[in-house]
């Protein structure tokens, strides 16, 4: 049996093939555009976006300017409060110290009496006035002296330094006081060193 093919038929058929192949490849093209088109629209921020950014900058700005100044003020109040406690405190030292020097006008005076004076009355009565004059000046500026003999030993106020065996005294009271305590108003300046009594072993 011949073959009567139609070139026609063929030729239209191959045209067809090639058209799908060039639609695919279109539509093969248009889908990677618009991916793309997708991509450079994720990636590039929009007009909106943009505005965002640039008040966020703008906010980040006036927020760290904000906080530099807030540290320079801190830094200035710091050395500012440092400065009036210093102060304070030399015009604390000032205020106690006139009170003393007007005790040590005291002594200068009685040492200058006492140069040309024999009588041992005269000078242990000199020293008792200048004495007073100078507890008395401490008393008002708060300072006391820690009562210690006869008490119950307190380590808050008392400094043991040795244990005394003795019948004058309780166990655990001061018998003997080795150097004087003083106190600022409810501040330890020092303890009282002290001999603690403890019984007296029975010979």
């Amino acid at each position: 049996m011949e073959n009567n093919a139609n070139p026609f038929n063929e030729e239209k058929a191959e045209q067809e093939n090639i058209e799908n192949v060039q639609n695919a490849q279109e539509i093969d093209n248009k889908e990677q555009n618009k991916e793309q088109n997708k991509e450079q629209e994720q990636a590039a921020p929009t007009q909106e976006e943009e505005q965002k950014n640039d008040e966020y900058k703008v906010k980040y700005e006036e927020l760290n300017n904000s906080y530099i100044r807030l540290a320079a003020d801190f830094e200035n109040f710091r050395k500012r409060t440092l400065q009036e406690k210093e102060e304070l405190a030399t015009f604390a030292t000032i205020a106690v110290l006139k009170k003393i020097v007007a005790v040590l006008d005291t002594f200068d005076r009685a040492k200058d009496q006492l140069k040309e004076i024999e009588d041992c009355k005269v000078v242990k009565d000199s020293y008792e006035v200048a004495y007073k004059q100078l507890i008395d000046t401490l008393n008002k500026i708060g300072m006391q002296e820690i009562e210690a003999l006869g008490k119950e030993f307190n380590a808050n106020e008392h400094e043991a330094i040795t244990q005394i065996p003795t019948d004058e005294y309780e166990p655990d009271m001061v018998a003997v006081v080795a150097q004087k305590g003083y106190k600022l108003n409810d501040k330890i300046i020092r303890p009282a060193l002290v001999g603690v009594a403890k019984k007296k072993e029975n010979e």
